[in-house]
């Protein structure tokens, strides 16, 4: 009876140790004190991409400005390379990731998600004269053909999944992907709209678009450490806010929908 008292005592304070200890380690605490937040992201068109001064510009980059703002805390972006954000996250390097990041089963074993402030999809853009009159998916899914894509990335899945037998090629940036397209060494680039639509506006003469709407729908959200439920309680309330307020269809209106911005890169 004695042992039992004195083993139940121990899990008392076991659990509230541990529950200090949860409380104290939010990164929500940690960053209310440290003043900063810290950013992890990746340059995509037009969420995130750098201006002719060298500072960074576009959709996520206005949300995460305000998130901070909203915080009342100072910010500080933390580029990354997109197949290691996640990694990054984890090890500390920064404290979430706003980077356009899709919410998917995969990711979510890794990662906790807010729930969605915005939604995306996949594009395709093809080279005019390698895929001349191709108009629909399935042509591109040929053997012969080759459709380049980022790294680690939703379209990586998407190219995999609707072209199974094209030759899929991974690049680190999709800048590079686009370059493969323009030199005519790739038949297409499968990307998160809007970016295929403005390059087939910026390069008229090379590429076009073979069908004019997304192919998926992707849910896009926050990405936090697994079990910082404080810091996600949080995130969600902001973006019902923001939501409600209006912020988040006025900043994609003027990233997704203008090229008002187009002044600032060039």
């Amino acid at each position: 009876m004695k042992f039992l008292k004195k083993l139940l005592f121990l899990m008392i304070i076991f659990a509230f140790v541990a529950q200090t200890s949860f409380a104290t380690e939010s990164t929500l605490d940690k960053v209310l004190k440290k003043g900063v937040l810290k950013v992890g992201m990746s340059t995509f068109v037009p969420w995130a991409m750098y201006d002719k001064n060298g500072n960074l510009i576009g959709f996520e980059i206005d949300v995460a400005k305000r998130l901070a703002k909203d915080m009342g805390v100072k910010i500080e972006f933390v580029p990354t390379k997109w197949s290691g954000i996640i990694p990054a996250l984890l090890t500390g390097k920064f404290d979430i990731i706003i980077g356009g990041m899709s919410i998917t089963p995969q990711r979510a074993l890794k990662v906790n998600f807010s729930i969605p402030y915005d939604y995306s999809g996949m594009s395709i853009v093809a080279n005019k004269f390698k895929a001349k009159g191709w108009n629909k998916l399935s042509d591109f899914n040929k053997k012969n053909v080759i459709i380049a894509v980022r790294i680690g990335t939703t379209a990586e899945v998407a190219s995999k999944r609707f072209f199974p037998n094209a030759k899929i090629k991974l690049f680190d940036d999709e800048s590079q992907a686009i370059q493969e397209l323009l030199l005519g060494r790739a038949h297409a680039v499968v990307a998160s709209a809007p970016m295929p639509a403005f390059q087939a506006i910026e390069h008229p003469d090379r590429l076009y678009l073979p069908i004019k709407d997304t192919f998926t729908k992707e849910p896009i959200g926050f990405a936090v450490r697994k079990g910082d439920y404080d810091f996600l309680n949080f995130l969600n309330s902001w973006i019902r806010y923001v939501k409600a307020e209006g912020f988040l269809k006025e900043r994609k209106q003027y990233w997704f929908y203008t090229r008002d911005w187009e002044k600032l890169i060039k």
